[in-house]
């Protein structure tokens, strides 16, 4: 007589739990590789090249390839799951960091850039791995999972630079030049991270959820279904094949359909502008200003703490008093970050305490908008909406360096800010008169 095996009851929470601790070390291994790239690439750019202009190109690469990589990213999971997703982000970093330490030994400014394109896929797997928490994450609690995520990236951040000399040390005796010491290292810290995804993100959290939205025909266990077992393709929900096979009209549909999304996703690319707007021209002021380079250092380091430290605290907020209220404390924040900075001149302090508010506003954007976004999409789409909010923001982030530097060029940082001060004004009022339409509930987290 054969026995049928008893299957496990999942448990959700506990998978949860997993899926929090493997992001967050993913995150922090990540987010050394990508700060190593964003400290030396536009050093090494300027020096291969001789031209400042041409370094500048540097940091509009790998913004420009994370913007380019959003897509694939959310493609790859919508079709095979996080795992998927994430995996084929930081692929697309190691293979760019190994074409960086190529081009430098052959001192290719150019084919530099190139490889700079392909390592923004560590910033899109950054990105992409904050909304990867929230899949299995309880009701009322998508925004503290995915800020822990995002604080996790704090190490890393804050430890990347540090690891630079080092890399420079050890490179020479391995036969390469210091320079491409960090690339390498680059390359090693995203191969971990991929391999860290692939290994830990088991079961994968965006098809268990999705397995859960749609009731099983048998109970469920822990393990996810062999090829065998996972249904034919034609089978499959028409929603999932959508998301995963036409990413970009599956997003402008559900955009198109839900206008809490389209105001999440405008506070995400509102906020991001502004951050990026005001920090890439802030050395430049303080160095017109006379600041030594280690102050100028110590002010982005301030940014960045501000950018990140905060941020479990903030997702706290975002479920306990609402997503908009978070949002709208966010651009408050900013506004008081772009006029004080704005109107430091040449106080290095004020200055500072400006870019401090500037990171938390950011945060505040941030995290409030992913997880507002969240809300309002269905689990079979939110890969490819999340994707779009992800291009959205870097594209809007790039264009927002551009015209910063025009802006400073032509008229002066105090002009920047009081121009931020006012897009982020105007996005208020907006985002106030436009929510009204709906009812308190429906801007609201689900009760915990």
């Amino acid at each position: 007589m054969t026995t049928t095996p008893t299957k496990i009851p999942i448990d959700v929470s506990r998978v949860q739990r997993r899926v929090l601790g493997v992001l967050s070390a993913a995150q922090i291994v990540s987010g050394a590789g990508v700060a190593v790239g964003l400290a030396l690439s536009s050093l090494v750019v300027s020096r291969l090249s001789g031209s400042t202009v041409i370094a500048g190109f540097a940091g509009t690469a790998t913004v420009l390839g994370a913007a380019l990589l959003a897509l694939p990213t959310a493609r790859a999971a919508g079709r095979g799951g996080r795992r998927a997703g994430l995996t084929l982000a930081y692929v697309c970093a190691l293979l760019g960091s190994v074409v960086a330490v190529v081009a430098i030994g052959l001192e290719s400014w150019q084919l530099l850039l190139a490889g700079l394109v392909l390592v923004g896929g560590g910033s899109a797997g950054n990105l992409a791995a904050r909304y990867s928490a929230t899949d299995l994450a309880p009701p009322g609690h998508a925004a503290r999972h995915l800020s822990l995520v995002v604080w996790a990236s704090t190490i890393g951040t804050v430890a990347g630079p540090n690891l630079v000399k080092p890399a420079q040390a050890v490179a020479e005796p391995l036969g390469l030049t210091g320079a491409a010491g960090p690339f390498a290292l680059s390359a090693l810290t995203f191969a971990v991270t991929a391999l860290i995804v692939a290994i830990g993100l088991r079961p994968d959290p965006f098809i268990l959820a999705r397995r859960i939205a749609a009731p099983p025909a048998e109970p469920t266990d822990l393990a996810e279904p062999t090829e065998s077992a996972k249904p034919a393709e034609s089978a499959r929900p028409a929603a999932a094949r959508d998301a995963g096979g036409r990413t970009l009209r599956t997003a402008w549909e559900v955009l198109r359909r839900s206008p809490q999304a389209r105001r999440a996703l405008a506070g995400i690319a509102v906020s991001h502008t502004a951050m990026v707007s005001v920090m890439s021209m802030t050395p430049v002021h303080l160095d017109h200003e006379g600041a030594s380079i280690s102050v100028i250092g110590i002010v982005i380091s301030v940014h960045i703490a501000g950018m990140y430290v905060l941020s479990p605290l903030v997702g706290w907020l975002a479920d306990r008093i609402g997503r908009r209220n978070v949002m709208l404390i966010g651009m408050g924040v900013l506004i008081c970050a772009a006029v004080l900075a704005g109107s430091g001149g040449h106080r290095v302090t004020q200055v500072g305490a400006g870019l401090l508010l500037l990171g938390i506003g950011w945060s505040c954007g941030l995290v409030s908008g992913s997880a507002m976004l969240t809300d309002a999409v269905e689990i079979a789409h939110r890969p490819a909406v999340q994707g779009m909010s992800d291009l959205l923001m870097n594209v809007c982030g790039a264009t927002g360096t551009i015209l910063a530097g025009a802006v400073v060029g032509f008229a002066g940082y105090g002009v920047l800010g009081a121009a931020v001060a006012v897009l982020i004004g105007l996005f208020s009022v907006w985002l106030v008169v436009a929510a009204r339409r709906l009812t308190p509930a429906a801007e609201r987290p689900a009760a915990t």
